[in-house]
């Protein structure tokens, strides 16, 4: 109740569920971390309960992807935004990332 009227208070709309399913994601980052380690925390019964919790966000995806590439001497498959520095983000095709993700309606 003390974190509902708190989050009441500032105007925000987080739930412990929120924090609950933060902490299993920033544990899922953890490579020591195994999976059935988390399963144990959270008291899932099954693994596939707790995988739900496991959905990356797009610019860890991403991050990731871009360190594979660099890790095998190979260049990232995507360029830079025109005019951008060298080095930043590269700019990712919003057709790829909506099949990436699943958002393309198939």
């Amino acid at each position: 109740m003390m974190f509902t009227r708190a989050g009441a208070a500032l105007g925000a709309d987080y739930s412990l569920h929120d924090l609950r399913h933060t902490a299993a994601y920033r544990m899922a980052r953890d490579p020591k971390m195994l999976l059935t380690d988390i399963q144990w925390i959270l008291g899932h019964r099954h693994l596939s309960t707790t995988q739900i919790y496991l959905n990356p966000l797009p610019e860890d995806v991403i991050a990731a992807a871009v360190a594979y590439f660099q890790r095998r001497g190979r260049p990232a498959p995507a360029t830079a935004a025109p005019g951008a520095e060298p080095g930043t983000a590269p700019v990712y095709d919003p057709a790829s990332l909506n099949i990436l993700f699943g958002t393309d309606g198939s």
